[in-house]
């Protein structure tokens, strides 16, 4: 490692501790050549996986695809984007925890509705109008209809 002030490879760690999450080290260093200080974390490598498309196509999976979903499915929407960020988090934290290498897309989507049914009903009814193709109005008042009567239990 390099000191991004000056280039130099002598350093020292300074200070070592757990991030926020708990998912890396963030270690403060310091420059033994110009004496800057400087944060670096640590965390494990993860093993990619991959998402498997309708169509069957293979894709990587990419958690800012899931982010920008639900950006859409809340806009306008009084949900904060730490609340999504913890929901892309969770989603995938469950999918590296089932250890498969290839997921289908349909289960992402399932678990991203369950996430919105929970958060926001009006963020599900959108998300789900798009993810499961609505073609008329009928299909979306049954699929509000559901929410209301799983309100009710």
């Amino acid at each position: 490692m390099r000191c991004p002030y000056c280039g130099h490879h002598d350093l020292k760690v300074v200070d070592s501790r757990d991030s926020e999450v708990g998912e890396a080290i963030r270690r403060r260093r310091e420059c033994l050549n110009c004496g800057q200080r400087f944060t670096t974390y640590e965390r494990i490598e993860a093993v990619p996986f991959y998402v498997i498309k309708k169509d069957g196509r293979r894709e990587d999976f990419d958690p800012q695809k899931l982010v920008m979903g639900l950006r859409k499915a809340t806009e306008k929407r009084d949900i904060s984007q730490e609340k999504l960020r913890a929901i892309v988090d969770e989603i995938e934290a469950d999918l590296r925890r089932s250890g498969r290498v290839e997921i289908p897309s349909q289960e992402i989507g399932e678990m991203v509705m369950d996430k919105l049914r929970e958060l926001d009903e009006v963020a599900y009814i959108r998300f789900a109008s798009v993810y499961r193709e609505f073609m008329d109005l009928q299909q979306v008042k049954r699929e509000i209809e559901q929410v209301l009567s799983a309100r009710r239990h």
